[in-house]
């Protein structure tokens, strides 16, 4: 018989957190995928445990891949842990688990700790119905770009964002979104140093370049949806004049870019009817 594949959420910063579920997998595991071997080789030693360890991260996935499906199929436990919370949020596994699922093998989640969630539970934000975004894009062009698809999304927005980038990400997320959007930025989640900050963008933004305590630690990022009048306030005529407009001199992908921004739809919004038009024939005109 196959083994089983467990997929086990563990710690986020304070070791009090792994559930009983959580040690009894890995005290049991035949082997251990892990994200960092030395991290969660120094996890194991806390626990008094010693197991083998193979790594498993976004740039050896698809060939340690093979290797772990090879354990699964003589009938070893392995166990998917990664550096800190739940695997595949943000974080390598999918391709190991699509992988096992596709050959029959038993796949099982341990739940626990996730910076997501625990985000949510302390943001005072809606949380009735949120999406998680993961990182914003690292070049500027780029995350203001994805920013400008997601100003009008009407649930709570998730982002994790490395400290080093907390400042710029802000500020263009509030001119993006509006400067007195609320949110919360909460650092170091379970740790000695957590710090939950409270504010608008633009109060949250002017503190991130003020403060130097701000820009340390693990961050994750928690927005307030657009309020339902803003979702909605496309003026749909203005949106098609200028997609006409524009399509007469540029490409689809200019065209939805400058649209975007003039009309405040997004860019797959804009680029479907720039298509639209130049798929048009020219005697339809």
């Amino acid at each position: 018989m196959p083994g089983q594949l467990q997929v086990v959420a563990t710690p986020i910063g304070n070791l009090g957190d792994l559930s009983q579920r959580a040690r009894e997998a890995l005290a049991h595991a035949d082997v251990v995928a892990a994200e960092d071997t030395r991290h969660t080789g120094a996890l194991l030693k806390a626990l008094g445990l010693s197991k083998p360890l193979v790594s498993l991260h976004e740039h050896n996935e698809s060939q340690r891949a093979e290797k772990l499906l090879g354990h699964l199929a003589a009938g070893e436990s392995v166990v998917l842990v990664s550096d800190a919370g739940t695997p595949l949020l943000s974080d390598p596994g999918f391709e190991l688990v699509r992988r096992a699922v596709r050959a029959g093998i038993e796949v099982i989640a341990i739940p626990g700790p996730s910076a997501i969630t625990t985000a949510l539970a302390v943001a005072g934000l809606p949380v009735d119905r949120f999406c998680f975004e993961g990182f914003l894009p690292a070049r500027a062009s780029e995350r203001r770009a994805a920013l400008a698809e997601l100003a009008r999304e009407p649930r709570t927005l998730v982002f994790f964002e490395a400290p080093h980038r907390i400042a710029a990400a802000l500020a263009d997320i509030a001119a993006s979104f509006g400067a007195g959007r609320q949110a919360v930025v909460a650092r170091e989640l379970t740790k000695a140093h957590e710090t939950v900050y409270r504010g608008t963008l633009a109060e949250l933004a002017e503190r991130a370049q003020a403060e130097p305590n701000f820009a340390r630690g693990e961050i994750t990022l928690v927005i307030q949806g657009a309020a339902a009048v803003e979702a909605s306030a496309i003026d749909q005529a203005l949106l098609r004049r200028t997609v006409e407009l524009l399509s007469k001199e540029l490409p689809p992908a200019r065209v939805a870019g400058i649209a975007s921004q003039l009309t405040g739809a997004t860019r797959a919004e804009a680029y479907a009817l720039a298509v639209g038009r130049a798929m048009t024939p020219a005697s339809d005109e």
